[in-house]
């Protein structure tokens, strides 16, 4: 589960990445048009590829899991449910 839970974040990451450079060059091309020139030709465009650490994806995968088990326990289910003590005030953690 952890192998296949990493290659989801991977994708998602990989994707929103490769989604901002896409964006970003577009956005170039568009200037390049109304400038005539630019940094990026479209050969070189179609080749850029986003690379992520497996260090940085354990290190969200560990923050999911933290956030889980956080989510699960009852002091997160008391805040949740915004429960009042006795006096009226909310129960606080």
């Amino acid at each position: 589960m952890s192998d296949e839970l990493r290659n989801q974040i991977n994708d998602i990451i990989e994707g929103e990445i490769q989604n901002g450079i896409n964006d970003y060059l577009e956005e170039k091309q568009e200037r390049e048009k109304d400038q005539g020139m630019g940094f990026v030709t479209s050969e070189e465009a179609k080749e850029l590829k986003v690379k992520i650490s497996n260090d940085e994806i354990d290190k969200i995968i560990k923050q999911y899991k933290k956030i889980k088990k956080q989510q699960k326990s009852n002091l997160f289910q008391v805040k949740k449910m915004g429960l009042l003590g006795k006096d009226g005030r909310p129960l606080n953690g």
